[in-house]
């Protein structure tokens, strides 16, 4: 809402939001890291990757994502207000944590993995589980789950609202093993990407059946890594840290718990991928045992790194100038990518290239042909180009595969109606407002097709109903002043008139009816 009232309508200044929460969060994550270790460039090293990664690119340059980053300013807030609080515990501090914690679960759900993330960095880089040699483990325990309580609550009842609110009976869902299976997969190709990101795109097809070797292989690699991990825990504690940030940030959107038909999503790395920037900064330099090697190879390797990163970056964000090039880039990222084709054909049945968006509609419905959308879809293309007898079978398959769609009556009717076969038209116009009865568009042309039929009482009420739904609409003032004057109710007729016409300033045939009304008006006086 601020940013409308601030930029209106123009697109750049909500990219230009989206960037400034980016580079917050980028400083807030430098600071917190430089804060826990005092050590400056690994810190910024972890920062730089989270600040110039292609994987990210999703998340700042789509303007309806700006949840992730939103999200991540106040996950990062609050982890920096936490280590802050831990330096000189009281209440206030305490509050101001979990306030800023509750901010960030309004933003998106991801962040409610958060208190454990808090005590990941309690054992590393604060070291606060480590608080006396005479305490037990015991009492660490009780007071790590006083302190986190709070914390765990609120995401316990954020995480049922998310369920609750993603709840889409209409996505398929697919057999739990599978998406296992995606889950296993997906995790290992976000780390492939993480080091080699190519291929990137907005939408991945899930597969029905993965290979059993990929499956296994990506299974395997889990379980080495993690093993890995756990075995050099108290010597190398910050490998344990990030893989677990990596782990449980992504584990809520790997697709276990199923919200939609995609496989994976870059955005979904935008937070776990912390992780193994930390394990990289604190890793690495664990090859070289001597501090001048060290500072000689791993200072200009790195800046190297994050260079590459960002020209790859750059490239990445040169694919969302427009829908066209952003889908056409999918569709050679990705195999059977059935939204790619429906999508690309939207953007270019917009641009009015209506054959080649029927093209990719036809490719759409090949790979998935039980998809209602793409068929309605297809069918305005045909409309569009005068193929009414391939419109309406398209039309009248979306409705068989979709019975209560709408917006395909609505259009299947005005298919009849511009063919006029007006009394085939209301049929599906009654359709289209008994599934959605604040449909203006279709009362308005069903008070067309009444109007047509001679039934001007049934044109005016739905004239009327039109304009209740959608009081600027100056067509149907129009309309409905037409048949007044028709039925010599000029006064009617003359309001509806003049409001076309202070609607739509330079309705030429609303100020010549108009003038005939008064002109019929000033003669019967």
């Amino acid at each position: 809402m601020l940013d409308y009232q601030l930029y209106g309508l123009n697109a750049g200044g909500y990219h230009l939001t989206n960037l400034f929460l980016h580079i917050l969060s980028t400083l807030l994550l430098f600071w917190l890291f430089n804060r826990m270790t005092g050590m400056v460039w690994r810190s910024a090293f972890v920062a730089a990757l989270f600040a110039l990664h292609p994987l990210h690119v999703e998340s700042v340059a789509w303007i309806a994502e700006r949840k992730d980053v939103l999200s991540a300013f106040f996950f990062m807030l609050t982890l920096c207000l936490y280590v802050y609080y831990t330096e000189k515990p009281d209440i206030k501090k305490y509050l101001l944590v979990l306030f800023c914690f509750a901010c960030g679960l309004m933003s998106k759900s991801i962040v409610i993995t958060l208190p454990i993330i808090l005590i990941l960095l309690d054992y590393w880089p604060l070291s606060r589980c480590r608080i006396g040699i005479e305490s037990k483990k015991e009492d660490i325990v009780l007071w790590q789950l006083k302190e986190k309580t709070p914390f765990f609550v609120l995401s316990a009842v954020f995480s049922i609202i998310t369920l609750y609110a993603q709840y889409r009976p209409t996505v398929i869902h697919f057999p739990l093993m599978s998406r296992i299976a995606n889950a296993l997969v997906s995790f290992v190709v976000y780390l492939e990407k993480t080091f080699w990101p190519h291929d990137l795109a907005v939408f991945y097809p899930f597969v029905d059946q993965l290979p059993i070797w990929q499956v296994l292989g990506a299974a395997l690699l889990i379980i080495v890594i993690s093993a890995a991990v756990m075995a050099m825990v108290k010597r190398s504690p910050y490998l344990f840290v990030g893989w677990l940030w990596y782990s449980i940030i992504l584990l809520p959107v790997i697709g276990v718990i199923q919200i939609n038909s995609q496989a994976m999503a870059d955005r979904y790395t935008y937070l776990p991928l912390i992780g193994i920037g930390i394990m990289l900064a604190w890793g690495i330099p664990l090859l070289f045992k001597r501090t001048d090697r060290r500072k000689f190879i791993l200072f200009p390797a790195g800046i190297a790194f994050i260079a590459i990163l960002a020209v790859l970056s750059w490239h990445q964000c040169s694919y969302w100038e427009n829908d066209i090039k952003l889908f056409n880039h999918i569709l050679h990222s990705t195999k059977d990518n059935f939204l790619a084709h429906n999508n690309l054909g939207a953007a270019l049945f917009k641009e009015g290239q209506f054959e080649a968006a029927i093209n990719h509609y036809n490719k759409a419905i090949r790979i998935k042909p039980d998809i209602a959308v793409t068929y309605h879809n297809r069918a305005s293309a045909y409309a569009k180009l005068g193929q009414y007898q391939r419109a309406f079978e398209d039309f009248s398959e979306a409705i068989r595969q979709k019975p209560d769609y709408a917006e395909a009556y609505y259009n299947r009717g005005t298919i009849y109606g511009t063919l006029h076969q007006y009394s085939l038209a209301i049929i599906d116009y009654n359709q289209a407002v008994r599934i959605k009865p604040d449909y203006a568009e279709a009362y308005y042309n069903r008070g067309n097709s009444y109007a047509n039929l001679g039934q001007y009482s049934l044109a005016i009420a739905d004239y009327g109903s039109a304009i209740g739904l959608n009081p600027n609409d100056a067509q149907a003032h129009f309309n409905r002043g037409a048949i007044y004057a028709a039925l010599g109710q000029n006064q009617p007729a003359i309001e509806d008139f003049q409001k076309a016409i202070f609607l739509k300033p330079d309705y030429e045939q609303a100020h010549q009816s108009l003038q005939l009304a008064l002109a019929r008006q000033q003669q019967k006086r």
